[in-house]
């Protein structure tokens, strides 16, 4: 993990710099830049989180035969079966970044299509043609605009509203090629007509869970999982503790919440070095402008889930360096409120492919900004491409029966983990992360509080909460907030029009 800064078409170390110290808390362990000569010169930055070869991982990556130049964002979960293909290409780290330095040079753009893993790149080759890629949901952030005659690239917003103009979010499951243009190499599939029976769809499940959970223990620092005592992240804290001989969660809530007992439920279940934080409720308001400032969004729903995301990610921090998280598994399998709402299957599909589809500038944004911020690597095993693919292939009768019992939600999902966890947190109903925590009732409070006494502009109470993150973010950047907010996304936009059940 880390911030990448990629100049190309200008050789300019100083600015290079200058954005590169805004991303330093995304990678702590160390910073280098370089220029590069050939065709209309470029300038590549790395500032470091090191997780994979500490030692010897530093970038930019530079391949010595063709003059290739590389900084890369993320994890490669599947580099070493790319080295295999590659015997013969001398590599010099043990980075899982490596493979797509040679990888480039193998198969030119289409080692994009080889990747496993959740990234975002730039390069630049010995001709001086400028390669970049993110991954196919967008795990990773990559923002790019012009500064003069070049084209900059950064790992977020406000690091390139400095000095950038033209700034947009470099699309997830893109490529672009400095000769060819931008192409699209992965879209989530639509929805199949799924003749899935539900014994074989919940071992399915299961199975390619597992499997995309093991995939996300290869670590070179100490790893661990957050826990908010629901079924997403307790079925996967669970698969991840059959790994490892001790493994670290972490839960964090106000006084009382659910959530935190639930987490101290699944545990003591799994046998895992538990870790919580009970929070005060008078560090919040102190909190908040910086969560703002480091989330890059002033949108409701988004500020909510993020409150809580940075508390844990603070107390993880001070544990481990890589944490797994449980999110995805709601888009996945119909798991939040609304979905309840949908009376056809097939518009209800429809609508988690779309929502998959926007996590990139929403949920997966929340997740990188928070965690980033504590210098914390965070994998996503529900998001694994192999785990996308079948789920939309499982008919959404399988995923929302309320017929079943409780709320319905995530049926097949909890089928699949039923024999992993307690049954009273298998059919747990559904939280989202701020309201087990306890935050969204606080957080409404708050901003009414802040209209009533005049610090907010808003047109009524109602409309206050969202208004007090907008001016707090224009407060914590004010000569970039307008960028920032024109690139702001919302959770609820753009929903599939649903009928009632």
């Amino acid at each position: 993990m880390c911030g990448i800064v990629a100049l190309w078409g200008q050789k300019d170390p100083e600015t290079t710099r200058s954005i590169l110290q805004q991303l330093e808390h995304r990678g702590p362990d160390g910073h280098a830049i370089r220029t590069h000569d050939a065709g209309p010169g470029a300038t590549l930055g790395h500032t470091r989180l090191a997780i994979i070869d500490p030692e010897g991982g530093q970038q930019p990556l530079v391949d010595d035969h063709n003059g290739t130049m590389l900084v890369c964002n993320g994890m490669i979960y599947n580099d070493r079966v790319l080295r295999a293909r590659l015997g013969g290409k001398p590599f010099r780290t043990f980075s899982d970044s490596e493979c797509i330095l040679h990888g480039y040079a193998a198969w030119g753009t289409a080692v994009v299509d080889q990747l496993d893993g959740m990234f975002a790149f730039v390069l630049v080759d010995g001709q001086g043609q400028c390669f970049a890629a993110r991954d196919p949901l967008g795990k990773k952030p990559l923002y790019w605009g012009r500064i003069g005659d070049a084209l900059a690239f950064s790992s977020e917003i406000a690091a390139l509203a400095a000095t950038a103009t033209d700034i947009e979010e470099f699309p997830a499951g893109c490529a672009w090629h400095s000769d060819h243009g931008l192409r699209r190499y992965f879209a989530v599939p639509g929805p199949s007509a799924g003749g899935r029976c539900e014994q074989r769809a919940a071992a399915a499940v299961r199975v390619t869970l597992e499997r995309a959970v093991a995939k996300r223990m290869r670590s070179d620092v100490p790893l661990g999982a957050f826990l908010s005592g629901g079924l997403d992240s307790s079925a996967i804290a669970a698969i991840a503790r059959r790994h490892v001989d001790e493994l670290h969660t972490f839960a964090v809530g106000l006084p009382d919440s659910s959530d935190l007992r639930a987490a101290r439920r699944v545990a003591e279940h799994i046998g895992s070095i538990h870790h919580e934080h009970v929070i005060d409720p008078a560090e919040i308001g102190d909190i908040l402008p910086g969560i703002v400032r480091h989330l890059e969004s002033y949108d409701r729903d988004l500020v909510r889930s993020a409150m809580p995301t940075w508390f844990v990610s603070r107390l993880a921090a001070r544990e481990v360096k890589v944490v797994l998280t449980g999110e995805g598994a709601d888009e996945l399998f119909a798991g939040y409120t609304y979905h309840g709402g949908y009376g056809d299957p097939h518009l209800l599909q429809d609508e988690l492919r779309r929502s998959l589809t926007a996590m990139h500038n929403v949920n997966l944004q929340r997740v990188d900004r928070m965690t980033m911020s504590h210098s914390l690597e965070a994998r996503v095993p529900f998001l694994d491409p192999e785990l996308v693919r079948l789920a939309m292939d499982i008919p959404a009768t399988l995923k929302q029966r309320p017929a079943a019992g409780g709320d319905g939600a995530k049926w097949i999902l909890r089928k699949a983990c039923e024999d992993l966890l307690p049954h009273e947190i298998v059919w747990r109903d559904k939280l989202q992360f701020d309201q087990g925590s306890g935050f969204s009732d606080y957080l409404a409070d708050h901003a009414r509080s802040a209209y009533a006494e005049g610090h907010v502009t808003a047109a009524s109470a109602d409309s206050a909460e969202e208004r007090l993150y907008e001016q707090l973010l224009t407060s914590a950047c004010p000569t970039r907030a307008a960028v920032v907010s024109d690139l702001t996304a919302h959770w609820r936009q753009g929903r599939t029009t649903r009928q009632a059940a």
